[in-house]
C-alpha cells in the first residue's frame, strides 16, 4: 500500500529538501501552500519593474514544479487574522507570530490530510533553526496544539526528535531521515547541490510579519484607524510605495517606480488620486481626509517626488471617485520641509 503525505510547503529550500527526501522513499506526496497576503514574493516581485532581467516566480509553484508534485494553494486571509491579532504565544522580534503561525498551518494541513485520506504531515522544520518556533521544547507544542501529533513529521530534524508513527510503522525508514539542527544552512545548501536544485534563497524568509519596517506600517494603520483589524486590500497596499504620513489625518501613498504606480491605478475607484500635469512623476492615493487643506499639501508633497521638485509652480490632478477630476496649482514642498518623521 503506497503511503500519502501532505507537505507544507514555502517556497523555501528546507521545504523543498523535505518533501525530497519523503518522495524518495516512495511516498505520494502534495504540497500545500496557505495564503495569507503576508508572503513578501507573492505579490512585490510581480509588481515591480525593480530587477526585471529577474525571472519573477512564486516559489511554492517552482518547489511543486522541480518535485514533479501537485500544489494546493489555500486562501486562509480571514482565518489567519485571529493567529496575528491575538497570538497565545506572542511575537517574535516584530509582529510574527511564528510558534502560532506554525501550529495553525500545521492544524489546517490536518484537517486537509484527514478529509482527502492521506496518511501524515511534513514540515521542513529544523531543530534550533528558527529561535521562536523550531527549537526541540517547542516542536512539540506543534504537534499537540495543532492535533497532529505523531503524524506530523520533520524529515530534515528527524533522528533529533523521537520516532513519529510513520517511523514507527515502518511507512518510511528512519535511517534515511537527517539529523540537521542549528542556523547553519550549509548542509541543506549541499543536499540542494546533490539534488541539483535550483532554490530561491537558503534562508526563506518570506514573511512580511519579521520585516520591521512593513510592521511598522501595519502598527501606523492600526493607529490611526483606531482598531486593530484589517482587510486583504491594506495588506497588500502596505507593500506598496513610499507612505508618508504628513498629520495625523491622512497617509500618503506615492509610486516609487512604474509597475507600483500600475498596481496604485487599480485603487483610483477608492481613494483620492494624484498625478503630476506639468512634469513626470509618480501616481499618489490619499488615504484619510482628503479635505481641500490636505490634499494641497499631498500635492506639494507630490511635487517633490516629481521632476518638477527644484521648479517654482507645479499642477496637480486631483480625482476624488465619484466627482469630475480638478486641478491643484502650487509649488513643490522643498526638501527641508520634508520631514524624516512623515515616513511610515
Amino acid at each position: 500500500m503506497i503511503r500519502k503525505a501532505i507537505a507544507l510547503i514555502s517556497g523555501g529550500l528546507d521545504s523543498l529538501l523535505a518533501a525530497k527526501v519523503i518522495l524518495d522513499q516512495g511516498v505520494h506526496v502534495e504540497g500545500i501552500n496557505f495564503f495569507t497576503g503576508f508572503c513578501v514574493e507573492g505579490h512585490t516581485h510581480a509588481i515591480r519593474k525593480k530587477a526585471k532581467e529577474k525571472a519573477k516566480k512564486n516559489h511554492a509553484l517552482w518547489v511543486a514544479e522541480q518535485l514533479n508534485i501537485k500544489l494546493h494553494i489555500i486562501d486562509i486571509v480571514e482565518e489567519y487574522k485571529d493567529v496575528l491579532l491575538n497570538p497565545k504565544y506572542g511575537y517574535g522580534a516584530n509582529l510574527n507570530p511564528c510558534l502560532d503561525c506554525k501550529i495553525f498551518m500545521v492544524r489546517k494541513a490536518k484537517e486537509w490530510m484527514e478529509q482527502h485520506n492521506f496518511d501524515f504531515i511534513i514540515t521542513g522544520e529544523v531543530m534550533g533553526q528558527r529561535p521562536k518556533s523550531q527549537q526541540k521544547h517547542l516542536m512539540p507544542i506543534v504537534a499537540t496544539q495543532s492535533g497532529a501529533e505523531d503524524r506530523l513529521l520533520r524529515p530534515l530534524s528527524a533522528q533529533n526528535l523521537p520516532p513519529t508513527l510513520p517511523e514507527r510503522e515502518r511507512w518510511i525508514d528512519r535511517e534515511k531521515l537527517l539529523n540537521f539542527s542549528g542556523r547553519n544552512r550549509k548542509p541543506q545548501m549541499q543536499l540542494a547541490e546533490r539534488y541539483q536544485f535550483d532554490y530561491a534563497q537558503p534562508a526563506g524568509g518570506c514573511c512580511f510579519l519579521t520585516n520591521e519596517h512593513y510592521t511598522s506600517k501595519l502598527k501606523d494603520l492600526w493607529q490611526h484607524r483606531g482598531t486593530r483589524d484589517y482587510e486583504l486590500d491594506d495588506v497588500l497596499l502596505l507593500k506598496v510605495g513610499r507612505h508618508i504620513r504628513p498629520n495625523n489625518e491622512f497617509k500618503l501613498i506615492i509610486g516609487r517606480e512604474e509597475g507600483e504606480n500600475n498596481y496604485l491605478e487599480g485603487y483610483c475607484h477608492q481613494f483620492t488620486s494624484l498625478r503630476m500635469l506639468t512634469h513626470n512623476g509618480p501616481l499618489a492615493l490619499i488615504d484619510g481626509d482628503a479635505s481641500a487643506k490636505n490634499i494641497f499639501l499631498a500635492s506639494q508633497i507630490l511635487g517633490r517626488f516629481s521632476q518638477g521638485r527644484e521648479e517654482q509652480a507645479i499642477s496637480v490632478q486631483v480625482t476624488t471617485p465619484g466627482e469630475e477630476p480638478r486641478t491643484i496649482h502650487t509649488h513643490p514642498l522643498l526638501a527641508s520641509e520634508l520631514q524624516e518623521s512623515w515616513y511610515v
